[in-house]
């Protein structure tokens, strides 16, 4: 007799804790030796720190980037998951102005940033908007690139210490599995 099961609920955070695992599977899947699938999410994981910093703009060289660097583009993009599950970003936030301050002393005035309209933005008034975009948020784009770099480089190691290590278990399984296989 076939019992009707109903679908399993979760709770957030084993929500959370799923998608994590389910991504760190896909990423030891992923082609590439350990240095490129590493490289591939340290550079997902690094750029997801300067994406609110750029307005979301950092994707339009996400793929040329990765590509340059020769990582695994698979990687990259679990990297880039893994860094938005996180919620890293949104708490360096103003640790990243403070580094920014720190790093870039140049007095930029701080005033409330000026509402352009539609009007202005069609009526060629670029520079003057860019410029003031810029400097509103320079020092947290500053702080957000050093984060982004110092997690990304730590992420390298991690990663690639994580993929030699899962790497050597499957072929210590693949091993036992052999001998046991001609035992009988």
């Amino acid at each position: 007799m076939y019992v009707k099961r109903g679908k399993r609920k979760y709770g957030f955070w084993r929500k959370v804790q799923r998608a994590f695992k389910l991504n760190f599977y896909k990423l030891f899947r992923s082609p590439g030796g350990a240095k490129k699938v590493a490289l591939g999410f340290a550079l997902g994981f690094g750029m997801e720190m300067i994406v609110l910093s750029t307005a979301s703009l950092i994707y339009l060289l996400f793929y040329p980037i990765v590509r340059l660097f020769r990582g695994s583009l698979p990687a990259a993009i679990i990297g880039n998951v893994v860094g938005k599950l996180t919620f890293l970003p949104v708490v360096l936030l103003p640790f990243a102005h403070a580094l920014g301050k720190f790093v870039y002393p140049v007095d930029i005035h701080d005033r409330p940033m000026k509402e352009h309209s539609l009007l202005e933005v069609f009526s060629g008034n670029f520079m003057d908007i860019a410029k003031e975009l810029l400097h509103s948020g320079l020092y947290t784009l500053i702080g957000m690139i050093i984060f982004g770099t110092l997690l990304g480089l730590a992420s390298y190691f991690i990663i690639y210490h994580l993929y030699e290590k899962e790497r050597q278990r499957r072929l210590e399984k693949k091993k036992t599995t052999a001998i046991a296989l001609m035992r009988t």
